[in-house]
């Protein structure tokens, strides 16, 4: 079975950001990723910046696929992002519906990511391969989980190509939205999103916008270390290393690692896991 393996980015603000983005990508590079992906702000604040990464990273002869999220962008906006990608041969996009920037109350002219997919596939053909987010823990939003589970069908009806899922830390949860995908006729690749623990307070900020659930042994077994942030990530890889190795040998079809810019921990799992 191929697997491809692929790591997210977000783009660096300042000086010093882009050269420590620079030196985590040639560390990365060398595992032979698919492609790098790179993160698109709230309501497109990151535009350029997300732009002039990937054409960096393109340039440094690795594939590389911006998000791009819908919410707040008009019509017009997606189909000139669209047409700068494939003028610079972009082949690969994240197509997600983003978040509302704080304050903000309008959607755009795109509610759903199903829409901006079926907008993409419309304005473009199959010149893209398109990832879509995918909810093993079910979506903050969603009411059930049979209504997410038709949304994220939407999607791939609309055209996706693939889903990066939502980090997880309960590999049950992916093999059993693996399972209802199947039963109800999904059958586009379900690559987990992988994210290392490198810091318990921002896991768990990120963990409560997103919907991604740290199991309770796993949550006071890191309160537990305190500010012993050595011991912690040393455990943190002793339980993401288990994680992805079960999940690949469960038949996952690869990796997305949720970088956050940096590759150490991720090297080291990499290791471990043999590959």
């Amino acid at each position: 079975m191929t697997r491809d393996y692929s790591f997210e980015f977000f783009p660096p603000k300042t000086p010093e950001g882009i050269a420590r983005l620079r030196e985590t990508r040639q560390q990365l590079a060398q595992l032979d990723p698919k492609f790098f992906s790179v993160t698109f702000g709230a309501g497109g604040s990151t535009r350029d910046r997300t732009l002039e990464t990937v054409l960096e990273i393109q340039r440094e002869g690795i594939g590389a696929a911006p998000h791009l999220s819908c919410i707040s962008a008009t019509r017009e906006e997606i189909r000139a992002m669209l047409a700068q990608y494939q003028q610079h041969g972009i082949r690969h996009l994240v197509a997600l519906r983003g978040d509302l920037p704080s304050g903000e109350m309008t959607a755009g002219d795109f509610r759903y990511a199903n829409e901006l997919v079926e907008f993409i596939r419309a304005e473009t053909g199959d010149w893209f391969e398109i990832e879509v987010a995918a909810y093993p823990e079910v979506h903050p939003e969603a009411a059930t989980a049979r209504a997410d589970l038709m949304a994220f069908k939407r999607k791939v009806d609309a055209g996706a190509s693939a889903a990066i899922t939502q980090y997880f830390y309960n590999a049950d949860a992916y093999f059993h939205f693996r399972d209802e995908c199947e039963a109800n006729g999904i059958a586009i690749p379900l690559v987990p999103g992988i994210m290392p623990i490198y810091n318990y307070v921002q896991l768990a900020r990120f963990s409560a916008g997103c919907g991604a659930e740290i199991p309770r042994w796993l949550r006071l077994r890191l309160l537990d270390f305190g500010d012993d942030m050595a011991s912690l990530r040393a455990f943190g890889l002793d339980v993401v290393t288990e994680l992805s190795d079960r999940l690949l040998t469960g038949g996952a079809p690869g990796l997305h690692f949720y970088t956050m810019n940096q590759a150490g921990s991720i090297s080291t799992i990499w290791q471990r896991l043999g590959l």
